[in-house]
C-alpha cells in the first residue's frame, strides 16, 4: 500500500497504526539524507544518510525509488521490501507521489495508491506549527510543497479525507481488507476452488 499526503494531513500516523493492528503488513522505512527531528531514531523513523552514502546507494541498485524533496534525498531500500514479500508479507509506504509513481509504474499489480487530503488548508497549516519541530522558515516550505503534492490527489486509487482520525483510519482498514480480499491477492485460492469442484456431490 502506498500512502502520500502533503506533509502533516495523517498519512504518518494512519499508516503505523494500520502496521501496528495488522501483523500481516510492515513498514517500510525510507532513506534519508535530512537531519534527524527531536524523537526521530535510526531504523524507526528513517535510516539516517550522508548524501555521498545516499548516492552510493542510487549507483548500486539498492533503491526501488528515490526523489530529491527540499533538498533532500528520499528513498526506499530494495532488499527489506523484497524479504518481506517473499515472508507472504504486504509492505506499507508512508511515501510522496514521485516515491508512489515510481513503484506503482514497476509494480502496477501489486501496487494500491491511497492519497490523504486534509480537510482544510488552515486545519494542515495548525497541525504543522502544533508540531513544533520544524522553523517557520521550513514549514512554509512544507505548505508550499503540499500544495504541490495535492495536484497529484487523481492518480490514486483511493482518497481519504482525515477531517477526524478513527473515520480515515476506519476507511483505510476498509481498504486494506478489501483489496486483500481481491483474487490476486491470493494464490491459494485457485486450488481450493478445484479441490471443491473435486469433491463428489
Amino acid at each position: 500500500m502506498l500512502v502520500s499526503s502533503p506533509a502533516g494531513a495523517g498519512k504518518t500516523s494512519l499508516s503505523r497504526r494500520l502496521v501496528a493492528d495488522y501483523g500481516s503488513m510492515i513498514l517500510s522505512i525510507s532513506a534519508t539524507t535530512r537531519a534527524p527531528r527531536p524523537g526521530e531514531e535510526e531504523g524507526r523513523e528513517y535510516f539516517f544518510k550522508t548524501r555521498p552514502e545516499f548516492e552510493a546507494m542510487i549507483e548500486g541498485g539498492e533503491l526501488l525509488e528515490w526523489a530529491e524533496v527540499n533538498g533532500h534525498l528520499y528513498g526506499t531500500p530494495k532488499g527489506p521490501v523484497l524479504a518481506a514479500l517473499e515472508a507472504g508479507k504486504d509492505v506499507m509506504f508512508d511515501i510522496d507521489w514521485q516515491g508512489a509513481r515510481q513503484i506503482a509504474e514497476k509494480q502496477p499489480d501489486d501496487s494500491v495508491r491511497i492519497f490523504v487530503l486534509p480537510p482544510s488548508w488552515a486545519d494542515l497549516s495548525r497541525r504543522l506549527h502544533a508540531r513544533a519541530q520544524d522553523s517557520i522558515q521550513v514549514i512554509n516550505q512544507r505548505l508550499a510543497l503540499g500544495k504541490r503534492e495535492i495536484t497529484h490527489w487523481n492518480e490514486y486509487d483511493y482518497v481519504i479525507v482525515n477531517k477526524d482520525f478513527d473515520r480515515a483510519y476506519a476507511d483505510l482498514i476498509h481498504i486494506y481488507r478489501s483489496e486483500r480480499m481481491k483474487p490476486v491477492r491470493n494464490p491459494w485460492l485457485p486450488p481450493f476452488v478445484q479441490d471443491l469442484l473435486d469433491e463428489k456431490i
